[in-house]
């Protein structure tokens, strides 16, 4: 668990730290648009009192990021929407389409002058800045700045596998940063399939882009297509996985990057946030299998002297509790061959993750309760006795 909110830390850092490149400012902006003729020149003289209470200045940054978005096409509408989102969110007042119409206008003349491609796809018409470095809003980083995202290039430059992120070192010899050593390592396999997906589905995800999936099943290689809202990249036992809502119905599913045949993003479809609380699903769960079928299990278990230090120092389950006091000493007055160690409870879904953590112990830890997940672990420990017993015959 440490290590999976280690690296969410990271990438999340790195992540606002990239934006700061992104949504700088020209250094004489502020002066520009001090300027009342500036607010609009395509409009007549009488309508720069309503560019001013319309919040000109935050109109042309909000649609500066968004005609500069190379993962998206978004047509007059969807501009017209994802301004007046942002302006909303900025407790400011919307504006109707025929204001954003001119502030398009606006943008391809004076003083901007920037240049835009035009091109019709699903029967819209789609707007894109023609250069895919322009940028009206530029500033220089300040020095704080420089130091976050001077660390975060140096501690992501550190995983392996995000061939898409090749451009790291270009920014830090550009930052003139200093190459430093190693002061974390996260455990990584070299050798898993799909691990060069990492940087292209960060990308999808942080820039919130609809991808098609090409994947196959662990027991088939028959090759499947799913339209997928893509929400987060997770890592579990030396793997990545994908999560994300299906187009269809929403329902959140999981794909292990190494079953991911290929990824094509739908810059078209208009994507959906997430409606549920990812942090919750894995709040009951040991992994990522997440069962909605199987009800929270309140499991009872001992635990040898042997194996106490661990268990107690890295606890199997967040909910993981030590049992004391009076249903202690009725444990052990029902137990009497358990010498020793210590009884815990957790409370938690089953999945394959957590029949796979109760048996990694042998002999070491056993389970009490309740019965059904007893009987799983004997009956999965039962079939590997068996087997080494045809071994040794």
């Amino acid at each position: 668990m440490c290590k999976n909110l280690i690296h969410s830390f990271f990438f999340l850092n790195f992540y606002f730290a990239i934006q700061i490149i992104f949504l700088n400012f020209v250094h004489n902006a502020n002066e520009i648009f001090a300027n009342e003729y500036y607010l609009c020149p395509c409009k007549p003289q009488n309508d720069i009192t309503m560019a001013i209470t319309k919040n000109a200045l935050a109109r042309y940054m909000i649609l500066d990021e968004l005609l500069s978005d190379r993962l998206h096409a978004y047509s007059m509408n969807d501009l017209w929407e994802r301004t007046n989102d942002a302006l909303v969110r900025k407790n400011m007042e919307d504006v109707s389409k025929r204001c954003i119409e001119k502030d398009i206008l606006c943008i391809e003349n004076e003083p901007f002058y920037m240049e835009l491609d035009k091109w019709k796809e699903d029967g819209k018409l789609r707007y894109r800045y023609a250069d895919k470095r322009a940028h009206i809003f530029r500033r220089e980083l300040k020095k704080e700045e420089r130091l976050l995202l001077g660390e975060c290039l140096n501690t992501l430059g550190q995983f392996d596998g995000l061939l898409h992120f090749e451009w790291i070192e270009s920014y830090r010899m550009g930052l003139k940063l200093e190459k430093r050593p190693k002061i974390i390592s996260f455990s990584n396999n070299p050798y898993l399939q799909g691990s060069n997906l990492l940087g292209t589905l960060f990308d999808y995800i942080a820039n919130r882009v609809v991808v098609r999936l090409s994947y196959h099943t662990f027991d088939s290689s028959e090759q499947k297509e799913i339209d997928l809202h893509p929400y987060l990249l997770k890592q579990y036992n030396d793997r990545w996985f994908l999560f994300g809502a299906a187009d269809e119905d929403d329902k959140i599913l999981t794909f292990a990057l190494d079953r991911i045949d290929e990824v094509e993003p739908l810059p078209v479809r208009k994507y959906r946030k997430c409606k549920a609380d990812l942090n919750e699903r894995f709040e009951d769960i040991i992994g990522i299998t997440f069962m909605e079928e199987n009800p929270v299990e309140h499991i009872t278990f001992w635990v040898s002297a042997r194996s106490l230090g661990y268990v107690q120092t890295k606890p199997i389950h967040g909910s993981q509790t030590p049992i004391r006091g009076d249903h202690e000493q009725a444990l052990r007055t029902r137990y009497p061959h358990l010498q020793g160690g210590a009884f815990f409870f957790i409370d938690c879904r089953a999945n394959y993750e957590l029949y796979r953590e109760l048996r990694s112990f042998g002999s070491n830890l056993l389970v009490l309760s309740p019965e059904g997940i007893q009987d799983k672990v004997y009956e999965e420990i039962s079939a590997m006795m068996k087997n080494y017993m045809k071994l040794r015959t």
